[in-house]
């Protein structure tokens, strides 16, 4: 298994996934839109994510004419945990660099 870099962006559309609900989940220009990046940087994250088993995907079965079906993006039991954990630690490490450069946390 692949690791998974904690760019800006790959977090930013691990909170997105985070925040959503089962009711509600989010589709991939749904993503974009909330996470202000374009898709050519957001669905190969998904698409790691994925791999990772961090997320599944359904497609939209309701027909809408004038667009294709979404793709809905909910994170596994396990991508939750390992999302809310890798949030968490980058958090820390932050708070780590800003303490040795005489900030605040």
């Amino acid at each position: 298994m692949t690791a998974l870099r904690l760019t800006k962006p790959t977090l930013a559309v691990l909170e997105i996934l985070i925040s959503s609900t089962d009711d509600n989940p989010p589709w991939g220009l749904s993503i974009c839109h909330e996470a202000d990046l374009g898709p050519g940087t957001v669905y190969p994250i998904l698409d790691r994510l994925k791999t990772l088993g961090w997320v599944t995907t359904r497609v939209e079965e309701e027909p809408h004419p004038g667009r294709p079906p979404r793709m809905y993006y909910t994170l596994t039991g396990a991508g939750r945990a390992e999302a809310s954990a890798s949030i968490a630690a980058r958090s820390a490490r932050r708070r780590g660099l800003l303490r040795l450069a005489g900030g605040t946390a």
